[in-house]
């Protein structure tokens, strides 16, 4: 007996000391402690006690317990009791009082494991097996014998249980289950029955567990990593029960990042609203409710020149059009062409060109520039010979299928004659091409007249073939335009 009581102190103490001091038995606390409070009833050679409570023997429990998943956890239990014998008939001088101490690694199959039951629900069923040892002293006497001895045997334990989670560290839990010392002769009767497990018991069990630690929570927001949907949560940030940052105003944007947490907004504005949707928060925006353009705080420009609509006061200028503050064009012509730089595809066009109306230099169809051959003339004569009606034709047609077109006709003469008198003959002969032009309806302003007396000679006057030559018309194709005088 005395050695039995010195196993099971060791035992206590042994399990006590085996506590860890920062863990837990659930995911976030994976050991804990429990403490319990058992009812034995025995079944023997002396008849059983099963469920009959007013026969029960009272002992105290201890137990380690350490989470492995959601499904299973491992324990190392203790239990003491002293089994007595029940009612024997009157006069009997046989008795037994025996000593049990049985340490047991019981593996706990848990319901609550996520498929019938959340993990962390308030009721919790399980089921247990226990394979382990029973430390026993008996003492008694049976027939006039007395009875002491001590034994040592293996010994099984199955049990079903319900743990009621008071808090997430502790529970409450209730459970029953039947112990058999295989081979353990627990009241001393002899001769024993047939089988070796002919001395068993059950027991009831009610106790408290107790987890030991804090769960594991990197960002120190209060909510354990495992049940944390944001892990990542700087320190000091509010959080929700999912350790996520609060959102007042459930726009998306945390609390501690929005720069409006009253009003919903949107990300890329820092929580703030944005009405129109132009990417200018409203409070910075001076047209809330028409989109327009962050250089302009928010107001639309639709012509595109700088000005906001709302200060145009020329809101169709042509874009890339230089404008002033009120919107409107500045005309700039750099190159004096007539048409306005921010229009001008040919901006550097030399002085006096004659241009389109994209500012770039106008050329006649070369098949036009072809007709341009001279008409020659009698001495001191201005009348077109006949011969020279054929080329003149052809010009007058040019022109009726070019309205675009102007000609201007350049008069020359041989050296005969005084330089006064040869100026004035050459502009005569000019001018009675003119006249052949307008007679075949060609609108006199796109006819252009002058003469060059004999200041231009097409060769030296040296032959009369020669100064042949130098008694003509000559002829320029180019462009017209009405209204401006030809130069």
């Amino acid at each position: 007996m005395r050695h039995l009581l010195t196993i099971s102190t060791a035992l206590g103490l042994t399990l006590l000391a085996a506590a860890p001091k920062a863990h837990a038995q659930t995911a976030d606390r994976k050991t804990a402690i429990s403490l319990s409070a058992n009812a034995f009833q025995y079944k023997g050679n002396y008849g059983s006690d099963y469920w009959n409570f007013t026969r029960s023997q009272w002992g105290p429990g201890i137990s380690i317990n350490r989470y492995l998943s959601k499904g299973l956890d491992l324990g190392l239990s203790g239990n003491y009791v002293e089994f007595k014998n029940p009612s024997q008939p009157a006069g009997s001088t046989n008795f037994f009082a025996n000593n049990v101490v049985n340490v047991q690694l019981a593996f706990k199959l848990k319901l609550n494991n996520g498929w019938a039951l959340k993990e962390d629900a308030f009721v919790q069923p399980y089921l247990v097996v226990a394979p382990g040892v029973a430390f026993t002293s008996l003492e008694g006497r049976y027939n006039g014998q007395a009875l002491n001895g001590d034994d040592t045997r293996f010994s099984g334990m199955a049990a079903a249980g319900l743990n009621f989670r008071i808090s997430d560290a502790i529970g409450v839990f209730v459970q029953t289950g039947q112990t058999v010392p295989f081979g353990v002769n627990l009241d001393g009767v002899t001769p024993r029955d047939n089988d070796s497990w002919d001395d068993r018991y059950l027991q009831h069990t009610a106790g408290v567990t107790v987890a030991f630690g804090k769960p594991k929570d990197e960002d120190g927001d209060g909510v354990p990593d495992r049940k944390d949907k944001c892990p990542g949560t700087p320190a000091g940030v509010a959080v929700d029960e999912k350790g996520c940052p609060l959102d007042g105003d459930g726009d998306g944007v945390p609390d501690y990042q929005d720069k409006c947490p009253t009003e919903k907004g949107v990300a890329s504005l820092e929580g703030c609203p944005d009405r129109d949707n132009d990417g200018v928060r409203d409070s910075e925006d001076e047209c809330p409710d028409q989109a327009g353009t962050a250089a302009l705080r928010g107001c639309p420009d639709a012509d595109g020149d700088g000005v906001a609509d709302k200060n145009d006061k020329c809101p169709d200028t042509p874009r890339g059009t230089q404008v002033d503050a009120t919107g409107c064009p500045l005309v700039v012509d750099a190159d004096g062409d007539g048409v306005p730089d921010a229009q001008d595809t040919c901006p550097n066009t030399p002085a006096g060109t004659r241009v389109d109306a994209n500012g770039c230099p106008l050329t006649i169809d070369p098949a036009v520039q072809k007709l341009e051959q001279p008409i020659r003339f009698a001495t001191n004569s201005t009348v077109i010979t006949t011969s020279s009606y054929p080329k003149l034709n052809k010009m007058v047609q040019a022109l009726k299928d070019h309205p675009e077109y102007s000609i201007r006709v350049i008069g020359h003469a041989d050296s005969r004659g005084t330089d006064e008198f040869n100026q004035a003959l050459s502009e005569r002969r000019a001018n009675s091409v003119k006249r052949y032009f307008t007679g075949k309806q060609v609108d006199p302003s796109r006819v252009v007249t002058e003469g060059r007396g004999e200041s231009e000679p097409a060769a030296p006057n040296s032959s009369k073939a020669n100064m042949s030559k130098n008694r003509r018309v000559e002829f320029k194709f180019e462009f017209f335009i009405p209204g401006q005088p030809q130069p």
